[in-house]
Parts: C-alpha cells; sequence; structure tokens
C-alpha cells in the first residue's frame, strides 16, 4: 500500500436533484470564463474595447467544443463505431473526450468569423487570448481526473495518481498524474507567454505562436507517458506526431511573421481606447502632440518674422537720401521766409520821411 498518494474522487458527477453536475463539465466551463476575463484584460491593455473578446468566445467556444469533440471521435472512432459500442455517445462531451488540436483548429474558425463581423484582426486577437487559454487548458485537465482518465505508466512516485474504477478496461492500481503534469505544464507556458509578451512587444499571432509551440514541447513528453489507447505510427503515438508538425508550423510562423511584419499592432480595434500598457501608442502619441506644438511655433515665429520685415522696411523709407521729413519739410520753409528787422523799419521810415518832404517842396515852388 502506497503510503502517500493522490486519491481519485469516488464519483465524477453530483446530482442536484434531478439536474447532474459533473466535474468534467464544471471544470471546462471554468476554463472558458478565465480566459475570457483574462483575454479580456489584455485586450483592454492593448487598446481594444471591454467585451470584444467575450463577443468573439461566442463564436470561438461552440466551434472549439465542436472541433475537439470531432477531432477525438475521429482518433478514437471504434469507442463509438465498433461492435457493441452506441454511436450516440459520441456526442456525450460531458463524459470526457476532447482534442485539444480540434478545438483549436475549428476554433479559429469561429473566432475568424467573429472578428471579421468585428473588423477587428485575428492575429492581435489571439495574442490577447493566448494565455488564457493555456490557462484554462490547465483548468479543464482536471476533469480528467474526475472521470479518471488519461493517466500515466504505474508507478510508486509519493505523487502517484490512485485509480479505483475498473471501467472501460481501467485497472486500478497506481500511476503517473499526467493529467496534473499537463496542468502545471500549462500554466508555466501561460506565464511564459505574459512574460515574453510583455519582454519582446510580441504581435501578429506571434504570442499564440509561442503559445502553441511551448505547448507541444510539453505534449510530446506526457503523451508519450500514457497508457490509454491510441493510434501509433512508426512506434509512436498519434498524438506525438501531431505535437512535432504542429510545434514545427508554430516555430516557423514566428520567424517568417518577425521577418515580414516586425513589431506590434498599433490599433487592434477601431475606435478602441488607448492602450494604458501600450509605450508605443502612448509614445506615438505624444510624438504626434510634440509635432503639432513645433507646428505651430514656427508658424508664430514666421508671423513674428514678416512683422519684424514690415517695420524695419517702413523704417528703411523713411532714411533714403534726399527725403525729408515732414518737420523737416517745415523748417526749411521757415528758413525761407523773409525775416524783418528792426533797421529795416527805421530805413523804410526814413525813406518815406523824405519822400513826404520832397513833395511838400515841390508844391510850395510852384505857389
Amino acid at each position: 500500500m502506497e503510503l502517500a498518494y493522490i486519491p481519485s474522487p469516488s464519483h465524477g458527477v453530483v446530482h442536484l436533484g434531478p439536474i447532474p453536475l459533473r466535474g468534467y463539465a464544471f471544470c471546462i466551463i471554468i476554463g472558458v470564463f478565465v480566459a475570457v476575463w483574462l483575454g479580456n484584460k489584455r485586450w483592454i491593455a492593448r487598446g481594444g474595447r471591454p467585451g470584444t473578446v467575450a463577443d468573439i468566445a461566442v463564436w470561438a467556444v461552440p466551434f472549439g467544443l465542436v472541433g475537439g469533440r470531432l477531432y477525438h471521435v475521429i482518433t478514437d472512432y471504434e469507442l463509438y463505431f465498433s461492435d457493441g459500442r452506441d454511436w450516440v455517445d459520441a456526442f456525450k462531451v460531458w463524459q470526457g473526450g476532447l482534442g485539444i488540436w480540434g478545438a483549436i483548429a475549428l476554433g479559429a474558425v469561429g473566432a475568424w468569423i467573429g472578428c471579421r463581423r468585428r473588423g477587428i484582426p485575428l492575429p492581435a486577437w489571439a495574442d490577447a487570448l493566448a494565455p488564457g487559454i493555456v490557462f484554462a487548458q490547465a483548468i479543464g485537465r482536471w476533469g480528467n481526473w474526475f472521470n479518471q482518465e488519461l493517466y500515466g505508466k504505474a508507478t510508486d512516485v509519493p505523487w502517484a495518481l490512485h485509480i479505483t474504477s475498473s471501467t472501460d478496461g481501467r485497472v486500478p492500481g497506481y500511476y503517473h498524474p499526467t493529467f496534473l503534469y499537463e496542468s502545471l505544464w500549462c500554466v508555466g507556458v501561460g506565464f511564459l507567454v505574459i512574460w515574453a509578451d510583455r519582454r519582446f512587444k510580441l504581435g501578429h499571432g506571434r504570442a499564440f505562436a509561442l503559445y502553441v509551440a511551448a505547448y507541444c514541447v510539453g505534449r510530446g513528453w506526457i503523451e508519450y507517458m500514457r497508457v490509454d489507447d491510441a493510434h501509433h505510427i512508426l512506434g509512436l503515438r498519434l498524438n506525438d506526431w501531431t505535437a512535432m508538425v504542429v510545434f514545427l508550423l508554430a516555430v516557423t510562423y514566428i520567424v517568417v511573421s518577425a521577418r515580414l511584419r516586425p513589431g506590434r499592432e498599433e490599433v487592434v480595434e477601431p475606435d478602441g481606447d488607448t492602450p494604458d500598457g501600450d509605450a508605443v501608442a502612448l509614445d506615438k502619441k505624444a510624438d504626434d502632440k510634440a509635432d503639432s506644438k513645433a507646428d505651430d511655433d514656427k508658424a508664430d515665429d514666421k508671423a513674428d518674422d514678416d512683422k519684424a520685415d514690415e517695420t524695419t522696411d517702413k523704417k528703411s523709407d523713411g532714411k533714403k537720401p534726399g527725403a525729408k521729413t515732414d518737420t523737416e519739410s517745415d523748417e526749411t520753409a521757415l528758413s525761407k521766409e523773409p525775416v524783418e528787422s528792426p533797421e529795416s523799419e527805421e530805413l523804410v521810415e526814413s525813406e518815406e520821411s523824405e519822400d513826404a518832404a520832397r513833395g511838400e517842396a515841390e508844391s510850395a515852388k510852384k505857389v
């Protein structure tokens, strides 16, 4: 008997009257809420409008659930369409069985439809939602714990998972809790994406691609530990091959996108608010304001220069050679007027007296 282990729940469903409350479904629902909540905060920080993430999630989540279930049913069709199986069980999502590859692929189609209707770029929305998606995966993996599924090889480590159910081919015992390994790995990937996005200002879908690549690395070694039935190709489980292919595609996208479209989107949504944490947008706004002020200063300086030139021209016109001011003209006119001195007045009176005397003398001679 193991002294330390992780116990499994005896039941994965609790009935609230006639309503069944399933642990697997609760984990999925909580994960969706966490993804939308965190994605909304990151979207607003990028300059988007509140509520946009939730509006697009209305399209992405149903598409993702359908895609995840389709991938599981297609890759494990014998569980539903072989002899003795009921194909109706393929629609019982609450019993477990969602493939993350199909969920992301078809969920992206739903997100594209929602983004197109809102007129926003899908890569920017995916970057904002990436950490929330991987945190949702971390929470959703605990649904496998409720269903006692997706565990690894037998082990005696202190954190071994104790499987008690014997249905669907299970063998009670102690196994590696691969659901826990993947949950913890997803939490680490989420914080990695948040850090890298802040440090390198990832944009144009590169934060989402980083999440995909990092998740694939962990999924590869965790998948290798699992013992549940799966299709094998060249000795490897199908999901291992899928993880390798998707990893290469994600890394290729990061490299090519960084060369073709470096930096980050300055505007992620029409009529959005100024991003609180986006230094690029704030700097651009400050630069525009500074440029506008500089233009106004230049216009004022030009107006002052024109005014100064006009004043200088007027002063120059008033000091041209040969030109006289009104004051100088008046002084000249006054200088040209004859000035009568006292001596001139006496001389005139003397001449008048002599003329009068001569006239009297001539009159006397005639008499």
